[in-house]
């Protein structure tokens, strides 16, 4: 069957059903806002506690981090995502999901070969580069005098 994209589109388009944007962008923000606010509560409970802002802001990534990785391996986190969308998908939550659903996915391969291994499919790309390019960035700084 030749089909140009433009027909191909409108086939597409025709069995496909519309996605109701209003709803899912309200519950975007509406679970994304309270997912920073639960981020700036608990910021607020460390300082109580006696934390500096920095301390505090290190506490509530890893409560968050913590949190996120304990949801998905429970399977709530998906649940969430479902209704919640994009709004699931605050950075930190985010890819606190998405490095332990490979793991859960190939647990059945063995601790190491499974689940350790495939913790680092996605952190592992960006702590290489992340490294790599703080490392680029202060060498530059050195050569250019700016550090």
């Amino acid at each position: 069957m030749n089909m140009t994209n433009e027909e191909y589109g409108r086939l597409v388009d025709s069995y496909s059903t519309p996605s109701p944007l209003i709803k899912n962008g309200v519950w975007a923000f509406l679970v994304g806002g309270t997912i920073c606010t639960a981020g700036q509560l608990l910021s607020n409970l460390y300082q109580n506690w006696g934390l500096d802002q920095e301390q505090a802001g290190t506490a509530v990534s890893i409560t968050l981090i913590l949190a996120a990785a304990l949801l998905t391996g429970l399977g709530c986190f998906d649940e969430l995502a479902k209704h919640a969308g994009a709004g699931t998908l605050v950075p930190i939550t985010g890819f606190a999901n998405a490095m332990v659903s490979p793991a859960l996915e190939f647990k059945s391969e063995g601790l190491v070969t499974g689940t350790a291994a495939k913790l680092f499919v996605v952190a592992g790309p960006v702590l290489v580069y992340g490294i790599s390019a703080s490392v680029i960035y202060g060498l530059i700084l050195i050569l250019l005098g700016a550090a």
